[in-house]
């Protein structure tokens, strides 16, 4: 061979190998929101924002949508699937229920490989066997376990590259978010509020899974950052021990991150929301039971907590503060928004947790009367916090109240999407309340650790769900489109001034952004509990969902569970992408025949 050649041969095929090597990098992860050509992350983009600057399919197009293909993710093993897939090279990865991982072909829906994580007797998933995404970095695709346990895979193959432990799941932690990748760091949770765990945030290193630093989310625990070597050092408490906290009650205090964080570039801090304190009687833990039902803001490079701020102090009624904060930009300030378990959005300096904003998002709402934006806290309505059964003649069972929102929230898990077009946000929220009760409760590893009683129920003969438009400068809601069943999936909205969303009924549907009215729906065969997203490839574009009924509302739903028991479970993902009425006659008949079965 000529040595002209040979040289050029070398040269190709190291080319080769360094644009394989080089995978998703951290560039093209912090500038996933403006790129139409992938999703790489859940939210799309790391401020979890779910807009696409996308316009190809558009409010004046949308009626021609039409089913592209679909694969099912086969087996017994259905129940909820709340995932939001990821596309890159190609390529579409989604986990489904049961810690499961699936890359397919993103053009024709061929199924390339399966990963089906070994889970052990004995998990105690607290809401059903679910998992909302992973996260890709380099060459890996990473997703968390119902074991409690990180997994790296080969995007190209699915063979294991790593794998690491994130807890005891014997102590009731699990994990079921999609993890955050920013700043070269993968960000993870916990799960397992509900079983007397510790909530906490842990940063690795996401090529080898080794810990950078972890920070806890209940008050008086030691925070701990690792050297290259492994080597743990201390890296400060959370808080002040029993400042917030009386006696042991911190120990196993709950405040889980189950839902995972969102990250702004512009502030270097990651957000994430932390769920109910533990037990759910509140009389046994008096005071504030920080960082609890808050938004915890931590520096990356540091683990520290910047600032943080609580929606619910001492919360009596699971309000999880667990709902993502997704910054944005507003009259030329970095914010933040969320809409909270609680009933209330709120709007917060970015930088600093300053309060900005509170108002109801959903129309009934009886624990509190508002919230006092001097002090940030809430104006309670005492009678209507469940009564500490110590007080009763027998000590068992506490004063029984109706509470408005239920512990299923005004919004629970279904992220909320943002349109810097329209200036809105849009929200799944939910109209219901529940009977709650208190009752004596002692922590025991691995056992339920409530100390409470509930039943769900409606408070609306013609809907419980409704996706509301919501205006963060007024807190008005603009526009809202009502739905019979609760709203259990995500959002997502486009520069086509289009907001797709799913319906339990099984339905995906998009809407005009700035009107409300439906201008699409098509029935997917179960119900949607998970986010939307849309890419291009090829010139055009194409929306994803996944499809399967589950999640915590058929579990703890009460009243609502019963209301909703025909519905059934599934478990598969389509796509869908614009009829072409030109190629052909035959080929235009065809599509406009799928575009009105579609409508």
């Amino acid at each position: 061979m000529r040595p002209q050649l040979l040289s050029l041969l070398v040269a190709a095929a190291c080319a080769s190998l360094g644009a394989q090597a080089a995978g998703v990098t951290d560039a093209m992860i912090a500038n996933d929101a403006a790129t139409t050509g992938d999703v790489l992350s859940a939210g799309l983009g790391t401020q979890g924002q779910r807009y696409s600057p996308l316009k190809s399919i558009n409010s004046g197009n949308a009626n021609r949508l039409v089913p592209v293909w679909s694969m099912s993710f086969g087996g017994e093993k259905q129940r909820g699937q709340e995932s939001q897939p990821l596309i890159h090279d190609g390529r579409m990865f989604v986990t489904a229920s049961y810690s499961r991982i699936f890359a397919i072909d993103s053009k024709t829906g061929a199924k390339l490989w399966k990963y089906e994580h070994r889970l052990p007797d004995g998990i105690l998933p607290c809401c059903d066997v679910v998992n909302r995404g992973a996260a890709l970095y380099d060459n890996l695709v990473i997703f968390g376990t119902l074991d409690a346990q990180l997994v790296a895979l080969d995007q190209k193959t699915g063979d294991v590259v790593w794998k690491e432990k994130i807890d005891d799941f014997a102590a009731g932690y699990s994990y079921t978010a999609a993890p955050l990748i920013a700043g070269g760091l993968l960000m993870t949770g916990v799960s397992g509020g509900e079983f007397g765990i510790v909530g906490r945030v842990d940063a690795r290193d996401p090529k080898t899974g080794k810990m950078v630093w972890s920070r806890p989310t209940v008050e008086g625990h030691m925070g701990s950052k690792y050297d290259a070597a492994g080597n743990r050092s201390d890296n400060g408490v959370s808080g002040k021990v029993n400042a917030t906290w009386p006696g042991d009650m911190w120990k196993a205090g709950g405040a889980a991150t189950w839902l995972g964080g969102t990250y702004d570039p512009k502030t270097g801090l990651a957000y994430f929301g932390t769920g109910n304190p533990g037990p759910w009687n509140s009389h046994l833990r008096k005071g504030d039971n920080l960082y609890s039902c808050s938004t915890v803001a931590i520096d990356i490079k540091t683990g520290q907590i910047a600032w943080s701020y609580q929606n619910t102090p001492n919360d009596g009624w699971d309000f999880d503060g667990v709902n993502e904060f997704v910054t944005f930009d507003m009259d030329g300030q970095r914010v933040g928004g969320k809409a909270d378990r609680n009933g209330f959005f709120y709007v917060n300096d970015a930088k600093t947790g300053k309060l900005i904003s509170a108002t109801p998002f959903v129309k009934k709402l009886t624990w509190a009367t508002g919230i006092d934006l001097k002090t940030g806290r809430p104006n309670y309505v005492p009678e209507n916090r469940p009564g500490d059964p110590t007080a009763g003649a027998d000590g068992k069972k506490g004063n029984t109240v109706f509470a408005a929102p239920s512990f299923l929230g005004g919004k629970n898990q279904m992220p909320m999407a943002y349109s810097p077009d329209t200036k809105l946000f849009y929200v799944p929220a939910n109209e219901w309340g529940m009977d709650i009760w208190n009752e004596p409760v002692t922590y025991k590893k691995g056992a339920a650790y409530l100390g409470a009683g509930f039943t769900i129920k409606t408070v609306n003969d013609d809907y419980i769900g409704a996706l509301r438009a919501i205006d963060p400068k007024t807190g008005k809601i603009v526009w809202e489109a009502k739905n019979n069943a609760p709203l259990w999936g995500g959002v997502l909205t486009t520069g086509g001034n289009l907001v797709f969303w799913g319906t339990p009924e099984g339905y995906l549907q998009a809407a005009d952004a700035k009107t409300g009215k439906i201008v699409w729906k098509f029935q997917t065969g179960s119900g949607v509990v998970a986010p939307p997203v849309t890419w291009q490839e090829g010139g055009e574009q194409y929306v994803a969902v996944v499809s399967g009924w589950g999640g915590a509302v058929p579990l703890w739903g009460g009243d609502v569970a019963k209301k909703v028991n025909y519905l059934e479970q599934g478990g598969s993902v389509w796509v869908f992408k614009l009829a072409n009425f030109g190629n052909s006659a035959s080929a235009g008949g065809a599509d406009k025949k799928l575009a009105a079965t579609a409508k």
